[in-house]
C-alpha cells in the first residue's frame, strides 16, 4: 500500500514537471476515475482525452462531459479541434507566450544592421531602442534588441562578399 502511494506521488509530480497535471483534480467526477488505478484525474491528457471520448462514443452532451470531467466547455472545444488537427499529441501541454519574435522581425533588424554600419561602431542598446522607435516605430527592450541583433550581424558577416585580395588571404592561410 505505501509503495502505491509513493508510485502516485512519482507521477504527479512527473505530471506536474511536464505541466500536464490537472490544475482541479479534486473538480473530476466521472465515475471511471473515482478509485481507479488507471484513471488518474491527476493527468489533465488523460482527463481530456476521456472527455472527448465520452462525448463522441457515449453521447454524453459537451455541457454535462466538461463538468464531470473539472473542464469548462470552452475548454472541450479547444480540445476537440487540437485533437482532430494533431491527433493524440495536440492534448499535450504547450509553452504559453510568443512562440518566436515577434517585434524585432527581420525587417527590424536589417534597420539595426544599416544603423550600426553607418555609426561604424557598436551603439548600445538604450541608444538602438531609441532608433528603432524613431525608424519603425517598434517598442522593444534594449537587451532584447541586442539579444537578436548580434547573432544576426555575425551571420551577416559570415554571408558578406569578399574582395578577391580577401579571398588570396584567406586561400593563402589554409
Amino acid at each position: 500500500m505505501a509503495s502505491d502511494s509513493r508510485q502516485r506521488a512519482r507521477r504527479r509530480q512527473a505530471l506536474q514537471a511536464h505541466g500536464a497535471s490537472h490544475p482541479r483534480p479534486q473538480t473530476v467526477t466521472d465515475p471511471l476515475f473515482r478509485g481507479s488505478a488507471f484513471f488518474d484525474p491527476n493527468d489533465l491528457v488523460q482527463v481530456k482525452y476521456e472527455m472527448l471520448r465520452s462525448v463522441a462514443k457515449e453521447g454524453r452532451a459537451v455541457v454535462d462531459a466538461a463538468e464531470a470531467f473539472g473542464l469548462s466547455r470552452p475548454v472541450y472545444y479547444v480540445t476537440w479541434e487540437l485533437f482532430k488537427r494533431e491527433g493524440l499529441p495536440g492534448l499535450l501541454p504547450r509553452k504559453r507566450g510568443p512562440k518566436r519574435p515577434h517585434k524585432l522581425t527581420e525587417e527590424a533588424l536589417v534597420v539595426l544592421a544599416q544603423a550600426v554600419r553607418e555609426a561604424e561602431r557598436m551603439p548600445g542598446g538604450a541608444e538602438l531602442a531609441e532608433l528603432l522607435v524613431e525608424r519603425c516605430g517598434i517598442h522593444a527592450h534594449p537587451r532584447s534588441i541586442l539579444r537578436r541583433l548580434l547573432p544576426y550581424l555575425k551571420r551577416q558577416e559570415k554571408k558578406r562578399p569578399r574582395s578577391p585580395k580577401q579571398l588570396r588571404s584567406i586561400l593563402r592561410s589554409t
